[in-house]
Parts: C-alpha cells; structure tokens; sequence
C-alpha cells in the first residue's frame, strides 16, 4: 500500500506552505476589527470580573464534593457574562466554549490525572490545548466535537516526549536514544520499557493503537511518524543553528507544525482528504510560528533559531514578521471556510483565536517592535496591551490560588457508569477513568481571552 504521508509528501506540503508564507509578505495587513479606548476599557472591566471570580471561588478552597459543585455552576454561570463583554461572543459561540470546549478541558484533565497523578498542572494545560485543537478539528470534519482515547494519548505525547527532547539538561546522545527507541514504537515494535517515561509515551501509544489498528488506518500512523520526524530534525534548530540559513529554518518550523496539527486532524477522523489535509497542515505551520514569536526571547537566551529570533538577534524590528503571520492566519481561516462541514460560529471562533494569539505574542515582546507598529496592533486588540502585560504578571504569581481550584474541579464530578477503559499497559493495572464532562478547566485562568 502506498504511503501517504511520506515524507516527500511532508516536504511538497512545506514547499507550498512558505509559498503562501512569501505570499504574504506581499500583501499590507488590513487590522479589522477595531477598538476604541472606551471599548477595550469596558472588556477589560469585564475580563477582571471573570478574575475576580475565579480568584474567590479558588481562596475558599472547597472541601466537600457539594461544595466543589457549588463553586463550578458559580464559576460557570459568570462566563457567558464575561464572554459576551470582553471577548465579544455571542449566543452560539458562547455555547461552543460552555458546553464544547471548556467541558472537555475538564475531562481531559481528570483523564490525564488518572492515567499519571504525578502530572504537574502545567504539563496538563499544555496538553489540554492540544486536545483543544483536535476538538476544534472535529466538527470540520463531519465528526462530534467530544474527548477519544487517541486524542487524549497524542495529546499527552507532548509534556512526555516533546518536553524531553526540549530540555536543556538533557545530553544530545540521550535525546537520540530516546528518540530512536520512540520511532521504533510508533511503527509498531513491541519494546521493553525501561523507565517511566518510556513507559507513559509507550501507554499512549498504545491508546492509539486500540482505537485505531494499525491494518485498517495506516494514514494515522504515517501521520505519527511524520510528526516524529520532524521533531528530530528540530532539534538543529536548537544545537545547529548557525549551520542552517533561514530559509531552512523556516521548513523546519513549518514541518514540525504542520505534521503536528495534521496528526492532530486524522486523530479526529481516521482519514483525511486532500483539502483537509492541506487545512491540517498550514493550520499548524501558523500555530508552530505563533508559538516562535511568542517565545523569542527564550529563544534568543538560549540560542534556539527561528525566524524571529534570528531577526531580533541582529537587532531588527520584527514589525514586517508580525505583519506577515496575521495574514498568513488570514489564508489559513479562508481555507477553513471553504470545508462543507463546521457550524459557522466555530469557524469565526478560531479565526478570532489565531489573530488574538498573535497580538497577544506581540503585546508580550514590545521591546522588538517599533512604537508606530505597537500603535496600530494595539488598536485591533480588545485589551490595551499594558493591561495584557499587568494581568499575565499578575497571574504568574498566582498558580497556587489556580492549583487549588484545579484540584477541586477535577474531584467533583461522579463517574459515568460506563466509563472508558484506558490500558496503562506498563504504567500498572488498567484505569477506569470518568466519562463525564465537569464545565471548565479553570486552571488556565486568563487563557480564555
């Protein structure tokens, strides 16, 4: 059977990929919508509110399950206020995060947590937006938006494995043993595990596995093993990255996001078309070169490559990068809109989304813009960006206040009856993890705007 996503494939989609990217370095960024100060102080009055909320339902620490309901429906029933003024959704919308969205960060959590209690709050947001995307991805689809087995697992791929490989302390030789090991499972090679961690990433695999056999959905596994591909070879970004120019730093970024969200999307659905696929893959190159901008500064400290770090290590303004990655999030919700399949308040939802990841990067690394550009983004933002920067140091110091809350939303739900049987094979005996949804993951505090 002929492989899909080769990785000829792969390269043919990062080729037309960066001809869209150049394309739109060409075009001026059009800045819609617009706020005026009146109306970014009236959202920002609400978004404080919303933080207000969440902040006294965390400080009351619930003990008993009455409570920890009690403090879910408070929580929950200030967020269609909160939503329709300060992030200006509406009606169904709303309902896509309240009902949508927002339960399934819930039970993903309480998942994650049944499958590893050692999980750090941290590592479980991280994963949860993952998970988020492939949501996200589902109705586009044709397919119930709702939590599976394999999104769970290649969700949780990332605080294990792509962490791992991230990590400064970890020696080069180490990070190519585990990752040669890890190719070797994803095509389907029974190893012996050998520590915890190869024993998470093998139990995730694993929940693939039983929702997908490997006979009857090889596109999956082409998928996984892409994505793994392209995790290697951006790891030069971060012990190279004075041999590569930038041209190839850009096919790195785009390969990695690109198989990344692609993954996600045959997660969703078993199978891809051409269109969605190509959705898939340029969905993920934008979220891939939003996550470089809004870590430049990390990057430049530690010498990882990207587009935006190298231009901001030769002290150039990265206005014309910013300009260009919102018009390429642009392209990107253009296509989406051509898929039959997907409610249009979803739709109007993610492109918002993307556009406000963008701005919101920019507001936390003015020091490589100029005043003029910061002027103008600032105008398309429903927030000032000095209020953005106050509220994401405000709640840098408050993970405790969120840890507690978190806690108490994973504990108060009742299992459904039925269940889900998770396989931790080599984590220990099979879980039984809880199938209803419980509202919101609170945790992720300002995540919301």
């Amino acid at each position: 059977m002929r492989e899909l996503y080769s990785w000829a494939w792969v390269e043919e989609q990062v080729a037309e990929t960066i001809v869209v990217w150049n394309d739109c370095a060409r075009r001026p960024w059009q800045g819609s919508p617009r706020f005026t100060p009146k109306e970014q102080r009236k959202r920002e009055k609400a978004y404080d509110e919303g933080l207000r909320a969440v902040e006294r339902e965390a400080r009351k620490a619930p003990r008993t399950r009455a409570e920890r309901l009690e403090a879910q429906r408070r929580t929950v029933a200030a967020f269609p206020r909160f939503a329709a003024t300060a992030l200006g959704l509406e009606g169904e919308t709303v309902q896509l995060l309240s009902d949508g969205f927002l339960p399934a960060g819930t039970q993903f959590a309480r998942w994650a947590r049944r499958l590893d209690p050692t999980l750090s709050m941290a590592d479980t947001i991280q994963a949860c937006r993952n998970a988020w995307t492939a949501c996200g991805l589902q109705p586009l689809l044709g397919e119930a938006m709702g939590l599976t087995p394999s999104i769970v697992g290649y969700s949780l791929l990332y605080p294990y494995s792509d962490n791992y490989l991230d990590d400064e302390k970890v020696s080069k030789a180490e990070k190519l043993e585990f990752s040669a090991r890890f190719r070797e499972r994803l095509c389907g090679r029974r190893l012996e595990v050998r520590n915890h961690r190869e024993a998470a990433v093998w139990t995730m695999v694993q929940l693939i596995e039983e929702q997908y056999p490997r006979l009857s959905y090889p596109q999956v596994f082409e998928c996984l093993r892409a994505i793994h591909r392209a995790q290697e070879l951006s790891i030069a970004q971060l012990n190279n990255c004075g041999d590569c120019d930038n041209s190839e730093v850009l096919r790195i970024s785009c390969a990695k996001g690109g198989t990344s969200v692609l993954a996600d999307a045959c997660l969703s659905h078993g199978w891809l078309g051409e269109e969605e696929s190509r959705l898939a893959f340029e969905w993920g190159a934008l979220l891939q070169l939003g996550d470089d901008l809004q870590d430049v500064r990390e990057d430049l400290r530690r010498g990882s490559a990207t587009l935006f770090s190298r231009a901001a290590a030769t002290g150039k303004q990265l206005d014309n990068l910013a300009a260009q990655l919102l018009n390429l999030s642009e392209r990107v919700a253009d296509r989406m809109d051509r898929l039959p399949s997907g409610p249009a308040p979803l739709k109007e939802l993610l492109r918002m989304s993307w556009r406000s990841l963008i701005l919101m990067a920019v507001a936390g690394a003015q020091e490589f813009f100029s005043p003029s550009f910061l002027a103008e983004l600032e105008s398309s933002s429903p927030f000032r960006f000095d209020f953005q920067r106050a509220r994401n140091k405000r709640l840098a110091g408050r993970q405790g206040l969120y840890a507690v809350l978190f806690e108490a939303f994973l504990e108060a739900g009742e299992g459904d009856k039925d269940g889900m049987l998770l396989l931790a094979d080599g984590m220990g005996s099979s879980v039984e993890v809880e199938a209803d949804p419980v509202l919101e993951l609170v945790a992720a505090g300002s995540s919301w705007a």
